[in-house]
C-alpha cells in the first residue's frame, strides 16, 4: 500500500536484512490479524471471528513515499504446539542449537498438513523477523500457551508480547506475569481502539530490542508523524474546497420573457439541495481515502432534507452546537443583519439594550432570516430569455452546519484504527467546540464563512482560509479530548 505524505525524496536503501519485519503470531482468534491491520495500516486484511480465517503466511509493507518503513507478516494461529515443542527438545543437544533446530524443524516439515500452520508462522521469525506474539487479555491466563512461548524463545528472534483485549473481562494482570518470563517487552495494546502514540511506541520497543532495527525504525517514526501531520493538513484542505463549493453554489434554469419564476423555485431548490448532499459525500470519500479507509461502511444523518428535521431546523443547528443562543454567547456574526429591525433581530424577546451586541445581531438575525435569504433571483434578459438563479444559501449558519459535519467525520476518520470492521457512525457534535475558538479566530472565519455565502470569496483568501480551519481543527480536537476526559 502507499500511504502518501509530502515529504522530501528518499531512496529505499535498505537492505533485506535490515529492513525491520515483524512475525505477528499466537493462539487462534486472538487479533492477530487486527494486529496486523492497525500496524500496517491497512483496512484489506481480513479479520474474523471464526479461528482459521489466516492459513498462510501474508506480507504487508507499511510504505510512505515508496520507501518501505517495515513490513508486517499475518500468521496462522498455532495447532500443535506441544507436538512442535516435544520434537525440538528431542533434537537439540544443547541451547546453543536451538534457533537451528527451529529451522531444521520447518525445513522437515514444510510439505507435512500436520504442521503446516506452524510452519508457516515460524518459517518468516527463521528467516530473520523479529515476534510479535499476542494474547487475549479477556479470557483467563492457561498452560497451554507455555508450549507456544517456550518455541517462540527457541528461535532467539527479538520479541514483545501484547495483550489484546478483545472481551469485557480483564486478565491483564495474570498475563503480564506469565509473559514477562518468556518476553523482555510486555504491552498492552487495542488493536482496534489503541491511539496513533501507542504503535509509535511499539516500533521504539523493538528499536530497543534490536539495535540494528534502531535506526530504521527511528526513520520510520519521522516519516509515520510526517504521515499523519501531511494528512490532517491535507484533510483541512479539502474541507475548505467542499466550504468554497458548497457555500458559493447555484442552480440555474433559463426561464422565457414572461414565464414565471416561482414555479421554478422547488425544482431548483432540490436540485440545489442534492449538489449539495453529493458534494458533501464526495467530501466524505475524499477523507476516508486519504486516510487509508477505502472500505469502511459509515451510517450519518443526511444533509439538507427537505421537510421536517431537516438542515435548517432548530434541531439540527442545536445538534451541531450552532443554536441562536450558542452563536450569540460565542460572539458570532458581527452585521450579519444589517438594517433587520429591533423586533426582528430579538425574535420578540425583552432582552435589553445590554445584550444587544454585534454577535447577536448576527446569530439572530442570522436565524430569523434562514428561510428568507434563498429565492430564485432573474437575470437580464437576452435573446428572449433570462437567467433563473437558485442559490446561494445567504445564512452563515449553513457554513458552520457543514464544518461541524465535516470536522466530526475527520475527527473520528483520523482516530480510526485500520482493524476496525464496525459501523462507522458519524455522531452529532453534542456540544459547542466552536467556544474552544478565541474571540478574534471566531471572527476571522465568521468573515471567511460570510465572503463565501456572498459570494465575494477571492482565490488569494484560499490560504488564509485553510489557517482559519487549521485553528476550528486544534479546537474540536481539544473539544473532543475534553469531552472524553469528563465522561464517567
Amino acid at each position: 500500500m502507499d500511504n502518501t505524505v509530502n515529504t522530501a525524496p528518499h531512496d529505499e536503501r535498505q537492505s533485506e536484512g535490515a529492513l525491520p519485519r515483524f512475525a505477528v503470531v499466537g493462539h487462534p482468534n486472538k487479533g492477530k490479524s487486527s494486529v496486523v491491520a492497525t500496524l500496517a495500516q491497512n483496512d484489506s486484511i481480513a479479520i474474523a471471528m471464526e479461528p482459521g480465517t489466516t492459513r498462510d503466511s501474508h506480507r504487508y509493507p507499511m510504505k510512505v513515499d515508496d520507501v518501505t518503513l517495515y513490513e508486517l507478516i499475518d500468521t496462522p494461529g498455532f495447532q500443535r504446539p506441544r507436538k512442535v515443542l516435544a520434537w525440538l527438545q528431542g533434537h537439540s543437544l544443547s541451547a546453543s542449537d536451538r534457533p537451528e533446530t527451529v529451522a531444521a524443524f520447518v525445513t522437515q516439515h514444510h510439505d507435512d498438513p500436520r504442521y503446516h500452520d506452524e510452519c508457516e508462522l515460524l518459517r518468516p521469525i527463521v528467516d530473520g523477523a523479529g515476534i510479535i506474539y499476542v494474547v487475549d487479555g479477556s479470557v483467563p491466563y492457561n498452560r497451554e500457551h507455555e508450549a507456544e512461548m517456550n518455541i517462540l524463545r527457541w528461535t532467539g528472534r527479538p520479541s514483545l508480547a501484547l495483550i489484546n483485549q478483545i472481551g469485557s473481562d480483564d486478565y491483564s494482570a495474570d498475563w503480564e506475569a506469565a509473559l514477562g518470563q518468556y518476553f523482555q517487552i510486555v504491552r498492552r495494546f487495542d488493536a482496534v481502539r489503541a491511539p496513533f502514540e501507542k504503535h509509535l511506541e511499539l516500533l521504539r520497543s523493538f528499536g530497543e530490542l534490536a539495535p540494528n532495527w534502531r535506526e530504521p525504525l527511528d526513520a520510520a517514526l519521522e516519516y509515520l508523524q510526517a504521515m499523519k501531520f501531511g494528512r490532517d493538513h491535507q484533510a483541512l484542505e479539502r474541507i475548505a474546497d467542499a466550504l468554497i463549493d458548497m457555500l458559493g453554489h447555484q442552480e440555474t434554469a433559463r426561464l422565457g420573457e414572461f414565464e414565471p419564476a416561482e414555479p421554478l423555485q422547488p425544482k431548483l431548490r432540490q436540485r440545489w439541495q442534492a449538489w449539495q448532499r453529493e458534494r458533501e459525500q464526495r467530501l466524505r470519500h475524499s477523507v476516508e481515502d486519504l486516510y487509508q479507509h477505502r472500505r469502511l461502511q459509515r451510517q450519518e444523518s443526511d444533509l439538507s432534507l427537505p421537510d421536517g428535521d431537516d438542515l435548517f431546523g432548530e434541531r439540527t443547528r442545536q445538534l451541531w452546537g450552532i443554536s441562536k443562543g450558542q452563536l450569540a454567547a460565542a460572539g458570532f456574526g458581527a452585521g450579519a443583519v444589517g438594517g433587520a429591525g429591533l423586533d426582528a433581530v430579538t425574535l420578540g424577546h425583552s432582552l435589553g439594550t445590554g445584550a444587544l451586541i454585534g454577535g447577536l445581531l448576527g446569530a439572530a438575525g442570522s436565524y430569523y432570516y434562514s428561510d428568507k435569504l434563498t429565492r430564485v433571483k432573474l437575470g437580464p434578459l437576452s435573446g428572449g430569455f433570462r437567467e433563473a438563479i437558485y442559490g446561494p444559501l445567504r445564512d452563515p449558519q449553513f457554513g458552520y452546519v457543514v464544518l461541524g459535519r465535516a470536522l466530526v467525520h475527520w475527527y473520528q476518520i483520523s482516530q480510526r484504527n485500520h482493524a476496525g470492521r464496525d459501523v462507522l457512525v458519524v455522531t452529532d457534535a453534542d456540544g459547542h467546540w466552536l467556544e474552544e475558538l478565541s474571540r478574534a479566530d471566531r471572527n476571522g472565519l465568521q468573515k471567511s464563512l460570510q465572503a463565501l455565502a456572498r459570494r465575494r470569496f477571492e482565490p488569494s483568501k484560499r490560504q488564509r482560509l485553510i489557517e482559519q480551519l487549521e485553528l476550528a481543527q486544534q479546537a474540536f480536537g481539544q473539544w473532543q479530548l475534553a469531552k472524553f476526559s469528563s465522561a464517567p
